[in-house]
């Protein structure tokens, strides 16, 4: 059974309303972007969080970017907790939550970076639990929707990043590609060294680069403890690093 909480260094995550929980590869996800546009000094003003959930990569992101977030969610509930998490915080004045889809949000103005965990495991075996499914599962935000969207809303130099299952690589860099969004760099992730990759790490620019960058991270060495590489990126968020 699942913690209702997961406490971090600054912040805490509550997530009994939220379908998905505080997941590795999403705490993986936030710290490489964070690490990712403070290493690159991007000049990262407007952020837009696509499926927010229960707010964690909205979070991640706030602790080390001073940037205004407007985080998006489908689901009623797990809004409401986000917007709780986020008001207990010291950047709750940076971060906007508000129910509401993809499809239905219409922006002011374009967003200098945007992040999205879009639904896993299209056609796969779905769950009884419809809000599960709707997280899970791209009922609700399909890559040729999301794709379309993403393009549509950055600004000429700005830069998008998704977590997507390893296996729909080719699938998504296929169709940004059809759609003039161009991947600039890709992390593949695996569990140990002796698993193979089940994420990938994606981010996008609106113009096309000559060299692709690749890059793999392990989450843990073969005696199960966390690697070098991970713990670089986590030991600012995480209470045991």
């Amino acid at each position: 059974m699942s913690n209702n909480f997961f406490s971090f260094k600054q912040f805490t995550i509550y997530q009994d309303k939220c379908a998905m929980k505080v997941c590795t590869d999403a705490c993986l996800f936030g710290a490489w972007i964070a690490d990712k546009i403070t290493l690159s000094n991007l000049p990262v003003n407007n952020i837009l969080d696509i499926g927010c959930g229960t707010g964690l990569l909205s979070l991640m992101i706030a602790q080390k970017i001073t940037a205004t977030t407007n985080a998006i969610e489908i689901d009623e509930s797990a809004s409401t907790q986000a917007a709780q998490n986020v008001a207990t915080t010291p950047w709750h004045e940076n971060i906007n939550v508000k129910n509401i889809t993809m499809q239905q949000f219409v922006a002011n103005k374009q967003f200098d970076l945007i992040i999205c965990n879009p639904p896993f495991f299209e056609d796969d075996l779905k769950s009884s639990d419809e809000d599960k499914n709707a997280a899970k599962h791209d009922t609700t935000l399909k890559f040729v929707e999301l794709i379309p969207f993403l393009k549509n809303n950055l600004v000429e130099n700005g830069h998008a990043a998704v977590l997507i299952p390893y296996q729909r690589t080719n699938y998504f860099a296929t169709i940004a590609k059809q759609h003039q969004l161009f991947i600039a760099e890709t992390l593949f992730v695996k569990q140990s060294p002796s698993h193979p990759y089940f994420r990938s790490i994606l981010w996008l620019t609106r113009k096309e680069t000559r060299h692709v960058e690749v890059n793999e991270l392990i989450i843990h060495d073969e005696q199960r403890n966390y690697t070098d590489g991970f713990t670089a990126l986590l030991k600012d968020y995480y209470l045991k690093l």
